[in-house]
């Protein structure tokens, strides 16, 4: 495995520091959930449960390790401060200061350290004026002025239903950070702090949209950009039966097909028609799409490469033999529950394949197992 002789301390809760470790523990690294005692990561008390912890709680903690430390008690701290002597990573998603206020900041445990990389995942990063604000998916969005530009001209922001900013914006940059600190330190020996900032990243995922206001300080409207369903040849289309299919038929070869396809080459020339034009096409085309069901568009578009496909529920896609190929839903043995699907693994090695191979740990499960003993 990869990181097989990597520790990480894992300190985050809920959503993208967990996610990040997960990428981490999937490929081999040791990762040590810290949880408080009694509650521990709030994740754990979503619903719908599996046993006592929720799906999500057991699909992003896989593969993961749980000691309960009480980091107010002078014990807890000591005994974190012991381990953190052996730990290749530490990751943790409070506000900044807040383990300073601990006494286990990132100074304190490079001291004791210096070989540590120490990750903060937060909303704003721990600089600027907005270091100490609270925030959500949401609002690292809005102020991305990525949410300003989600769904159709004349309607409001749309809130995207997965979660853009966490993930995309935090826990994968964490992820990379720490990769890259990891590589670093091989050739140094010294680790380092990675500050991770939510907003910053999806600021760094707007390189379609951005670069061209940096560049005419035009504003982009809602609704009227080439990728976001602003043109005929890249938008959703409901069928007879009120299901939907995608087209993102950007190129001419793929418009080509798909004018014809629908019956209307006269489409064809009109793939770069201006603004107002393209919201002529798209009504359009919707009249044209809403006359058959969406199976019959799927088998019309089965053998044409034009970009087109169904929008599938979840019920569909966890059964699509694209899906079933590559593994992304996987059944996971599990010691109290039998039989677990969850979500597969998305980097695939070709000389270092992995897979999910423990259960997400009970509150506390290895706490005597790996609490170092005391002089």
């Amino acid at each position: 495995m990869p990181l097989n002789s990597i520790r990480v301390l894992d300190l985050s809760r809920l959503l993208p520091g967990p996610y990040c470790t997960m990428l981490l523990a999937d490929f081999g690294a040791e990762v040590i959930k810290v949880e408080e005692p009694v509650k521990g990561d709030y994740a754990r008390e979503y619903e719908p449960k599996l046993d006592k912890n929720s799906a999500m709680f057991h699909s992003l903690n896989r593969n993961k390790k749980s000691i309960c430390l009480d980091l107010k008690t002078t014990e807890g701290k000591d005994t974190f401060l012991k381990m953190a002597e052996d730990a290749d990573v530490v990751v943790e998603s409070f506000r900044p200061g807040v383990m300073e206020r601990l006494g286990l900041g990132y100074e304190t445990l490079r001291r004791i350290n210096p070989r540590l990389v120490y990750c903060a995942v937060t909303g704003f990063g721990q600089t600027g004026p907005y270091a100490n604000k609270p925030g959500h998916d949401i609002n690292y969005l809005s102020y991305a002025g990525l949410l300003n530009l989600m769904g159709e001209k004349d309607g409001k922001p749309v809130v995207p239903a997965s979660q853009i900013a966490d993930i995309g914006g935090g826990a994968l940059p964490a992820a990379v950070g720490i990769l890259l600190a990891l590589f670093e330190r091989e050739k140094s020996g010294k680790g380092q702090f990675v500050d991770v900032s939510m907003m910053d990243g999806v600021i760094s995922w707007l390189q379609t949209l951005l670069p061209d206001y940096l560049a005419t300080e035009k504003a982009p409207g809602r609704g009227e950009q080439m990728l976001d369903g602003g043109r005929a040849c890249y938008a959703v289309y409901e069928t007879k039966d009120e299901r939907f299919i995608a087209v993102g038929a950007l190129e001419p070869k793929f418009w080509e097909a798909f004018c014809h396809v629908i019956g209307r080459s006269d489409f064809i020339p009109l793939l770069e028609a201006p603004l107002h034009e393209q919201y002529r096409l798209k009504y359009e085309i919707q009249t044209i799409i809403s006359q058959k069901t969406l199976e019959e568009w799927v088998m019309l578009f089965s053998e044409v490469e034009a970009c087109v496909s169904p929008v599938l529920t979840f019920e569909e896609m966890v059964k699509h033999p694209q899906v079933a190929a590559r593994e992304m839903i996987q059944s996971v043995k599990h010691s109290g529950l039998g039989s677990v699907k969850q979500i597969g693994i998305p980097i695939k090695l070709s000389e270092t394949p992995v897979k999910i191979e423990t259960q997400a740990p009970k509150l506390g499960e290895h706490t005597n197992e790996l609490k170092p003993e005391k002089n």
